[in-house]
Order: structure tokens, then sequence, then C-alpha cells
């Protein structure tokens, strides 16, 4: 299997800003945005302009700028905006959506080699010079082709999942309707009523350059999904920085709350085996009074879609350009309060299906890192010596 740099097969055309338009019309072209590289189910559209860089399917697109820097996504049309770039190539040695791949995995090398203090870009010099393994055309089509049945197996757990939660979601509906028009006359109460503390944290000094490979767990924003707990960036600080934070310790049961941001108004339950931890300014803890209300119930109401509407609606009243929840209006939350025998019988409910959820989770991580184990191999020309596919 033969080494080539990228720049000896592909050549790269950076995107141009882009005036997007409201509604498609007859004229008009897809638009591709850095979202669309993660979740292509929410096409945008733009007029066609003579010097806009225009991706084909064949083609593969690159987030070059930003936060989501070194995304990798191929099988696309349209025309890409200015944190964008495309690559293309017209050698027929080569197989894009093994490149694709192939790339994807190479993700934490581009954002290593980025540049930008505050914004991370792409570094081109790095890009053009990455060394791509390349084995034979029908090799290449048959490593994508097993890198995809894994995947495609990942994605089904994971819809396993959303059904799940959405089944939860129902329950909460059936047995308490929406908490926002309280169509069963619940009893209402304000948050700081029924909760003990609110409160958000600090990021500390030195920022990511201050954080420990192990130590108190410091969530962020980016730790708390709506009613899911995401590890994979769980910071962590020593004994003395945790000091400084010590009026944000994280309890037992306690539910974090996304206060800033595009993720604002994500919510979770914290989970046991993060403890102890501190959150930083972008996250905010609801502790309940547990004789008053349940955590759980708490919990999924403020995830429940039409709350979920509302918190959003509320982080954009003050008109300031980003999102943001602050205390008070945390404080003055409406809380439908339901008998709580009630709200235990639900959570009893809730229990059981994140039990399920939780047997689906240890499988995607198997899964996953099949999907990893295959990459590595695939790559360095180890996956097919005895030309077998592997059993998935």
């Amino acid at each position: 299997m033969k080494l080539i740099k990228l720049k000896d097969a592909f050549k790269i055309r950076k995107g141009k800003k882009v005036e997007p338009v409201k509604v498609p019309g007859e004229n008009t072209v897809r638009y591709i945005q850095i979202e669309d590289l993660r979740d292509n189910h929410n096409p945008k559209f733009c007029q066609m302009q003579e010097g806009y860089i225009y991706a084909k399917k064949d083609n593969i697109i690159i987030a070059w700028d930003g936060a989501n820097a070194g995304t990798v996504s191929y099988g696309i049309e349209g025309v890409i905006g200015s944190t964008l770039a495309v690559l293309e190539t017209d050698l027929e040695e080569i197989y894009t959506p093994y490149i694709g791949k192939f790339l994807q995995s190479k993700f934490q090398y581009l954002r290593n080699t980025s540049t930008g203090a505050t914004i991370p870009h792409i570094s081109r010099k790095a890009l053009e010079n990455l060394e791509i393994p390349l084995p034979e055309v029908e090799k290449q089509k048959l490593i994508s082709k097993t890198l995809d049945q894994a995947q495609e197996l990942i994605d089904k757990r994971k819809s396993q999942i959303e059904a799940l939660d959405q089944l939860t979601q129902s329950v909460f509906l059936e047995m308490f309707g929406d908490p926002i028009t309280n169509p069963k006359g619940w009893k209402l109460a304000i948050c700081k009523d029924i909760t003990s503390k609110i409160g958000s944290g600090a990021t500390p000094i030195g920022g990511n350059a201050s954080y420990k490979q192990q130590g108190i767990s410091l969530i962020r924003s980016m730790n708390v999904y709506n009613n899911s707990f995401n590890y994979s960036d769980l910071a962590f600080i020593d004994e003395e920085q945790a000091e400084k934070l010590k009026n944000v310790i994280v309890n037992k049961d306690d539910i974090l709350l996304n206060i800033t941001g595009a993720s604002v108004a994500r919510s979770c339950i914290v989970p046991d085996d993060v403890l102890p931890a501190r959150v930083n300014q972008h996250v905010s803890i609801i502790r309940v009074i547990k004789h008053l209300i349940n955590p759980i119930f708490l919990s999924y109401m403020l995830t429940n879609e039409s709350y979920q509407n509302y918190l959003l609606r509320l982080s954009t009243s003050g008109g300031a350009t980003r999102e943001a929840i602050t205390k008070k209006q945390i404080e003055n939350l409406p809380i439908i309060i339901p008998p709580l025998d009630l709200q235990e019988q639900f959570a009893i409910k809730v229990t059981k299906i994140e039990e399920q959820k939780s047997f689906i989770q240890k499988s995607i991580g198997e899964i996953e890192n099949l999907f990893n184990s295959l990459m590595q191999k695939a790559f360095k020309g180890e996956l097919f010596n005895e030309e077998k596919v592997p059993n998935l």
C-alpha cells in the first residue's frame, strides 16, 4: 500500500461568503454550512452567483474555521460558505468515501495543527502534507463498506435511544400534561420556593491549560445534554482550584441547566460517577427540596418540548446577542406541582427506561471501540491482509 500526500491528489478550494435566502425557489441551490456536516437534515438555500464555490457529491468538505474546524463530510452537493473548504480530485485511483473516512479519523491531528489563538483555523500546510495510505480502489471500497456497516449499527442503537427518550416524554405528557399551559390544573410554584440551591460557578484562572488529567470534575456546558451527560470532554481540577469553587459543589441528584450560548436550556441530572464535581459559569445547579418535588420529575419537566421552547424564548428576552438565562429568571421559573406520589411513580418508570438506555449505550460503546479498531487497522493496511471481511 502506497502513501501519497494530500496535496498530490487534491485541490483545496476555500468557500466564500454566501447570502442565504429564506425561501427556496426555482433558481436556488443548496447552501452548505458547518452544522450540515454533522446533521444533514435541515437544508438551507441561496441564489447561485458567480464566484461561489460549489461542492459536488464526489467532493470532500471540511470545516475550516471555528469551533468545529476539522469536521469532515462527503456526499453533500451545494454551495459552501466561507468557513468551509472543498477537496476536489479527478484521480481514478481514489474512492472519495474512503478518503473522507480517513480524514475523519484525523480530526485530532487537524485540530492539533490548527492556527489561531481563540478561533481555530485549519493549517493548509498541515492538511496538504498529510500522508494518505492508498490501497487499490477495490480495497478502498471494501474498507469503506465495512466501516459503513459498523456505523449503521451505531446509528441504529442511537435511534433506539431516541425512541426511548420519546417514550419518556410521552409518559410525562400522559401523566402531567403540558407543563406550560397546565391543562390538568396542577398547583403552581416558582423555582426558588421548591429549591435549596440555584447557582453557577466559574472557569479556573488559565482556562483549558489549568485543567488536570484527573481530580475533581469540572462540569461545562458541553457535558450537559437533555437527559444525558457527555463524558468525552469532562475536565478535571485539583483541590486548590476546587476550593475556590466551593460555593458550587455539586451534590447527588442535582439538576444541571446550561444557561449561556448555543446549548442554553439543555438539562440533565448529574450522574453519580462524576462526583465530586463543580460547575463553571455556563452551567447552573438546581437543587430541589425533595419533600416538595422529585428531582427526576423536575428534570424531565425542564426538558419537555414545551418547556424547552419557553426557556429558549426566555434566553433571548433580554435583547442580548448571546443567549443567556439569569439566576433571577431561574428563580422565577413557573413549576407545576403534582402530588408527590404521582411524581415518584413517574420517576420509577423513568428509571426503568433509563436502565434500557444504559444497556444500549454500553452496546454503542462496544461497537464504537470496534469501529475505531477497524479504522486503525484499515489505514495501516492491516484490515484485509487475508481478504476476509471482519464479522460485525
